[in-house]
């Protein structure tokens, strides 16, 4: 069977700041993407990751579907006027635009889509981050499927013998997607160049280069992009396959105990330990650290499994215990140096407006 796996997802709205939605938020977009299962779509999951509330969705009427993209962005619509009518923070946030236009794209919410004929068995993981942007998925991917030292299978399996070919995305071109394509492991010091600028070259796909299939999707949203204006961190999600030609769980798993500094944190306008958390986690130090889940799944004739939780394991309660440290400590250097963001990133902020006013007062002497 051919299916394709859709999630997208948006803040629209949480409790307490940038903590979490409301039961009652989280209770409506379940009703109204439920009311469509065995209709517009084949099985579904909703989930929230911080203040950010994802609809997984799988069905059989391909990427980029009309249908499917106007159900999440009706359902995110009507749970961003029930936020309003709380009083939550933030609410209709991510929503960008007043209109629906044939796909989200663009509107705001982030999007990740894979589409492929399932296997006998057909093993996927669904990452959903929060207080960061799409770059914090560049060294976990470039790891997890170039470096044997995290996935060994580069070395034991024949079937990934081949590589992977990556798609990177330069995010900082508005006006279209524009692509570049990479092999590992022939061009793998070309794909290291990109990928440590994780604010302008961010994986949007990687490939099996044994059968052609693609085993990843991003979202790769930059919303200050769409707004002009800082209106929130971008919050990716990704879909990963795993297993058979693709790297295991455990390999894809393996480069998240690093806990690697990404963009985010506070007013997204900081660097943080990207900490693996446990699945429905809240925000809280620093609005922050910046965080990621798993939930992983089978899927059969497009219905889902349950959920499992990845990062459930007493192994990742240490890892979140040095993430932790990893946290406070940068966090020390308050505003100073790398603790920020550079300005190429503060510049949609109001620290740009600050230094605009300054400007006129400096005079020059000599």
């Amino acid at each position: 069977m051919r299916t394709t796996v859709t999630v997208i997802k948006a803040d629209i709205g949480s409790i307490g700041g940038h903590l979490k939605p409301s039961e009652e938020l989280l209770k409506l977009v379940k009703s109204r993407v439920e009311a469509v299962k065995g209709k517009l779509i084949i099985d579904c999951y909703v989930s929230h990751t911080g203040d950010d509330i994802a609809i997984l969705c799988t069905h059989d009427k391909g990427k980029n579907s009309s249908e499917i993209h106007k159900m999440a962005w009706d359902t995110l619509m009507e749970g961003a006027n029930l936020a309003k009518k709380q009083g939550l923070y933030g609410a209709g946030q991510d929503l960008l635009k007043d209109a629906f236009s044939g796909n989200v794209k663009g509107l705001g919410p982030a999007v990740a889509e894979l589409e492929f004929d399932e296997r006998p068995n057909e093993p996927f993981l669904f990452f959903a981050a929060d207080k960061t942007d799409p770059g914090a998925y560049n060294l976990p991917l470039y790891l997890g499927f170039c470096d044997p030292m995290h996935c060994s299978g580069l070395i034991l399996s024949s079937k990934m013998a081949k590589g992977f070919r990556f798609e990177i995305m330069d995010v900082s071109y508005t006006e279209k997607d524009r692509i570049i394509t990479l092999n590992a492991p022939e061009e793998l010091y070309d794909i290291a160049a990109l990928l440590r600028d994780p604010e302008r070259f961010v994986v949007a796909a990687v490939y099996s280069r044994e059968s052609g299939e693609q085993v990843t999707a991003a979202s790769t949203t930059r919303l200050h992009n769409i707004a002009g204006k800082y209106v929130g961190k971008d919050d990716p999600i990704m879909l990963v396959r795993v297993q058979g030609n693709f790297p295991a769980t455990g390999e894809v798993l393996s480069p998240y105990v690093l806990g690697h500094y990404v963009a985010g944190f506070m007013r997204g306008s900081h660097n943080g330990p990207l900490m693996p958390v446990k699945l429905n986690s809240t925000i809280s130090y620093f609005d922050g650290p910046p965080v990621v889940s798993c939930a992983a799944f089978c899927v059969h004739e497009g219905h889902l499994t349950e959920a499992v939780d990845a990062f459930d394991h007493p192994l990742w309660d240490y890892v979140r215990q040095e993430v932790s440290k990893k946290g406070i400590e940068i966090r020390r250097q308050g505003f100073f140096g790398n603790a920020m963001l550079p300005m190429s990133e503060l510049e949609y902020g109001g620290i740009a407006d600050k230094l605009r006013g300054l400007e006129e007062r400096f005079v020059t002497r000599g």
